[in-house]
């Protein structure tokens, strides 16, 4: 019987020195890998030419480095690339690089759909699969990294193509909490991508106890996925907030902060025509994070929504949010308005999508409601 061969992307910094001591190698062994496979692409033992052969024959038996393969490749015509790459079982999570000047962002994927069923987010819609390891959530920094220094390649340009990775695409990476923290840490590690905490983002819709323990155990930049003012709205906008209120949200941040006292919360604001733009909306977040006997360090992304096939929403108008904006400002809260990226390759905020084999009947339900809220009349409104 033939023994699985361990998939090397899918150990942080930690289990592979544990790894390593398991073929009985030293720990050193573990940060040359981490460096070959990491900082230079690298997935044939065989290219290793600092590890002895023994060891790289035993590797060529028992490990491997295996990304999951891309599906698809799109260029948008501002520059955004998306790829939609196979986790196998029918499921396909999608991948976002954005360049900016000097900067690159990648947004990566943590779960083959998602349960928070935001209802502004087409992600949701798709229902829910499962959670990605570890190696498929690194995987995609690793193939987007060493893709982008081929296509590069000779260019005067730095090495290092991603200067910033979020947490930001299909699912909640809290909701997949070890495996989401386990590739943090790679993306950390000065043997492996060597980035700052601070150009590492996790998302979050506000699952309140994993905000703690992230503040503990890995205490990157936090990203708050609010786009409402008060929880009679966020209740219908982002589910999720009937288990964790408005309070609980607040006072999690507070605690966040106190493990990182120099840093800030973004708080993440969809604009949606007349639903959650209004001044007095405005007005109530000021309330919420600025005002009262604990205020929060943050800035506001106001994001204007990206419709999709039956939302049933608007995006608002243009001077609409700028108006929301100048009170957010003028209460002193910095504020900016995210400019709309990839949207023709379907890569903007709110459409990532992929191809998710439901488990959760979501869909079902989805319809179910629509019929629901006609039969009403009901609307968000």
């Amino acid at each position: 019987m033939t023994t699985a061969r361990t998939n090397l992307l899918d150990l942080n910094p930690v289990q592979l020195v544990e790894y390593c001591l398991r073929l009985d190698e030293k720990p050193f062994r573990a940060r040359q890998l981490q460096r070959w496979i990491h900082q230079s692409g690298v997935s044939d033992f065989d290219q290793m030419t600092d590890l002895a052969k023994s060891l790289r024959h035993k590797l060529s038996h028992c490990a491997q480095v295996v990304a999951p393969s891309v599906i698809a490749d799109h260029t948008s015509t501002d520059g955004t690339r998306k790829w939609l790459m196979d986790v196998g079982q029918g499921n396909a999570i999608e991948t976002v690089f954005i360049p900016e000047g000097n900067r690159g962002t990648l947004c990566v994927s943590t779960q083959a759909g998602c349960t928070v069923n935001c209802v502004f987010c087409s992600t949701g819609k798709q229902g829910f699969s499962r959670n990605l390891t570890t190696g498929e959530i690194i995987g995609q920094l690793w193939m987007a990294e060493f893709a982008l220094r081929m296509m590069n390649e000779g260019e005067d340009r730095p090495v290092r193509q991603i200067s910033n990775v979020v947490l930001m695409g299909m699912g909640e990476p809290l909701f997949n909490f070890e495996a989401s923290v386990s590739a943090l840490k790679l993306m950390l590690d000065d043997n492996a991508y060597g980035l700052s905490r601070r150009r590492v983002t996790v998302s979050t819709s506000g699952v309140v106890p994993m905000i703690d323990r992230l503040a503990t155990e890995c205490p990157v930049a936090l990203a708050v996925s609010l786009h409402a003012s008060n929880d009679t709205l966020r209740n219908r906008l982002v589910p999720l907030n009937r288990k964790h209120p408005l309070s609980s949200l607040m006072a999690a941040c507070r605690r966040y902060l106190d493990y990182a006292p120099r840093d800030f919360i973004t708080f993440e604001y969809c604009m949606l025509d007349g639903v959650n733009d209004s001044d007095e909306h405005a007005r109530e977040l000021v309330e919420l994070v600025k005002n009262g006997p604990s205020p929060v360090s943050c800035k506001f992304n106001l994001i204007p929504f990206n419709p999709f096939e039956a939302s049933g929403l608007r995006r608002s108008k243009a001077g609409r949010i700028q108006s929301f904006s100048q009170i957010l400002m003028d209460a002193g809260i910095v504020t900016t308005v995210r400019k709309t990226r990839g949207d023709d390759i379907d890569a903007a905020c709110g459409l990532l999508a992929g191809e998710v084999q439901d488990r959760t009947d979501i869909r079902k339900r989805i319809m179910q409601m629509q019929v629901c809220y006609t039969e009403s009349g009901d609307e968000l409104h």
